[in-house]
């Protein structure tokens, strides 16, 4: 004998012994040692009984004499080869005699026959069967690979995957540690002592053993298999009895559901005839379209969801009648008020008072639409009225200028009510844009039109309040020349650019250096601030009354004299860059070139060769008395 049989001698008899002990353990009787507890043949008749749940007939229950052993063990054998278990060089003598080798052959032929040839895999024979199952329980364990029942089970992962497939609540497989083969075997060997899986084996027998006993090894996996079969056959059964109930009960629900859903359809369809009947509209087109929307909803989305209801009622029912014939059971017939008649009589109402319903909403608004056209047109056409009445009165004025200003000013009052008169306007225009009113053959007129033409008329009122302010106020200049008078007023206007009638103090300060007066930043900052005073601005009266006030003392013909120079840049005649450089207004500057001389000296800078030249000291001779007469020989002499 070699020396690695002892070792698989060993467990091949610990564990026939312990299952030959699961089979007899019902008969109050054990093996401890194998080649002693079988010589009698007692425990091998009670297996044998147990195993093929028959009597043996008479034996020797308590045998003395060898004769009498040899006779039980016989009679186990007989009974053996009665069941055509075939058996070779398997005598009486070994077995009373404790041959080990051949007590294990016997077992092993034992537990062939009555745990392991029952199983059954696509018609292969036991062992590759039970190799076929085990295989096919731990396919999708990658670090599994059952190849045979020796060394695939030493780490004891298959075990683990196996109860991994059938019972995954009491394992959790991925939190093992593959490297822990003794961990993951007791593990395994533990749970399937707690299910009911006898513990054939040990630890040791597996982990770290270069070759596990074979049959061993099938002697317990048989054990699983037949665990985990029985679990499938039990889970199997209750699954059709399950089925069946299900089924019956399946029909009476399908019955239930069939009448709720049809009575709640029925129920909907009448609601909603009655909340069309009763609707009533407020007059405006929001109301209207509003209501549209809901009627264009309730045809794109409730409608559909009935169609699909109803046709899935009908189904139903369909499926109701053959489930009911297929198990033999009464037909069903669902009550007349919930039968399909009459969901289509229902059904009928419902498009007839569906069509009446688009009707009336689309009539309504219509109708809407039509007056919003004419509201708009009569308030438009009675605002356009008042407008061009007011401009021909504004245009027409004549006369006195305190009876003319007295009539504008009562205009300008009567403005205020034109502008909530607009507003009304304007409501009625923002409804049209709403009701998508594109057109309207009552008027010409729309809203924006109105509206720029309002802000015309105002600021033609605005305008003339201030032409006529300025005129009361030109005329108690009395001791301003018309001319004077003219050129003041038409230079503040010209730096008024956003016809306030009032000037900034950068308009202030250009209209200054326009008329000649020239000053340093801070004069001019301190000097804007006297004359506009709180108000940051300087209107026409206060701007008039500084000219005045500045004019009765440096429109001496000197000053106006040194102010052409100094445009000139002192050379004898002036050019029209040099008057454009000194700010003095385009209009100024046109009446100036057309009223002052050529002068037909030799020009005094180069860059002036071929531009027009003007003599203003001739001018000035002829446009201002003696007195400035003798400021002109003075110029002509050097100012001396």
């Amino acid at each position: 004998m070699s020396l690695k049989e002892p070792q698989w001698i060993d467990v091949q008899e610990k564990t026939f012994t312990k299952w030959l002990n699961t089979k007899v353990a019902a008969r109050n009787v054990a093996v401890n040692k194998l080649t002693e507890d079988l010589s009698d043949g007692i425990i091998l008749i009670h297996l044998l009984e147990s195993l093929g749940n028959e009597s043996l007939g008479r034996y020797a229950a308590r045998p003395k004499l060898r004769v009498q052993r040899f006779e039980n063990v016989n009679l186990a054998l007989s009974y053996v080869k009665s069941k055509g278990i075939q058996m070779t060089n398997i005598g009486a003598e070994d077995i009373v005699d404790g041959n080990r080798k051949i007590i294990l052959g016997l077992i092993w032929t034992l537990i062939l026959r009555f745990t392991i040839s029952d199983i059954n895999e696509e018609g292969m024979s036991a062992r590759e069967g039970l190799l076929l199952w085990c295989q096919r329980k731990t396919a999708c364990y990658e670090e599994v690979d059952v190849k045979d029942f020796s060394t695939s089970w030493n780490d004891g992962l298959a075990f683990c995957a196996l109860l991994d497939i059938h019972r995954p609540d009491l394992i959790d497989y991925d939190k093992l540690d593959q490297k822990d083969h003794r961990g993951n075997m007791k593990l395994a060997f533990d749970i399937a002592k707690s299910i009911g899986i006898p513990d054939l084996l040990d630890v040791e027998d597996l982990c770290d053993v270069a070759k596990p006993d074979e049959r061993s090894l099938m002697t317990y996996i048989a054990y699983w298999f037949h665990a985990f079969s029985k679990l499938e056959r039990v889970e199997n059964a209750g699954r059709r009895v399950e089925k069946f109930v299900q089924s019956m009960r399946g029909a009476w629900e399908m019955q239930n559901s069939f009448e709720e859903r049809m009575r709640k359809l029925l129920a909907q369809i009448s609601e909603k005839q009655l909340i069309w009947e009763t609707a009533t509209f407020q007059g405006t087109y929001t109301d209207a379209k509003d209501q549209l929307q809901v009627f264009t909803k309730y045809k794109t989305r409730q409608k559909r969801e009935w169609v699909g209801e109803k046709s899935e009622l009908a189904s139903l029912l369909g499926n109701i009648k053959t489930k009911m014939c297929t198990y033999r059971l009464r037909s069903y017939t669902p009550p007349p008020e919930l039968g399909l008649e009459a969901l289509d009589r229902e059904w009928n109402r419902l498009m007839g008072a569906e069509r009446k319903r688009s009707r009336v909403i689309n009539e309504k608004i219509r109708d809407i639409k039509n007056g919003l056209r004419r509201t708009f047109a009569d308030k438009a056409n009675d605002f356009a009225l008042t407008l061009s009445t007011l401009s021909t009165a504004l245009s027409g004025l004549e006369g006195d200028v305190d009876d003319q200003l007295d009539y504008v000013e009562r205009l300008n009052d009567n403005l205020t009510p034109l502008d909530e008169f607009l507003s009304a306007i304007s409501d009625i225009h923002k409804q049209c844009l709403e009701a998508n009113i594109e057109e309207n053959d009552f008027t010409t007129y729309s809203y924006d039109e109105l509206a720029y033409e309002l802000s015309l008329v105002k600021t033609a009122v605005q305008k003339k309040l201030a032409f006529l302010d300025n005129q009361l106020v030109a005329r108690d200049m009395t001791n301003l020349t018309p001319i004077q008078l003219e050129e003041f007023e038409s230079v503040f206007r010209h730096f008024d650019r956003d016809g306030s009638n009032s000037l900034q103090e950068i308009e202030f300060a250009g209209a200054v250096a326009s008329l000649g007066l020239l000053y340093d930043d801070q004069e001019m900052r301190t000097l804007f601030k006297e004359v506009s005073g709180q108000k940051g601005e300087v209107d026409f009266e206060g701007f008039i009354r500084f000219m005045v006030a500045v004019t009765e003392d440096t429109h001496s013909a000197e000053q106006v004299f040194q102010s052409f120079r100094e445009v000139a840049e002192g050379k004898p005649y002036v050019t029209e860059v040099d008057l454009r450089h000194s700010l003095i207004p385009d209009e100024l500057i046109a009446d100036l070139v057309q009223s002052m001389p050529q002068h037909s000296g030799t020009p005094a800078k180069e860059q002036d060769r071929n531009l027009p030249k003007y003599d203003y000291v001739a001018f000035m001779n002829g446009m201002i008395a003696e007195k400035a007469t003798n400021g002109t020989h003075a110029l002509k002499n050097g100012g001396k």
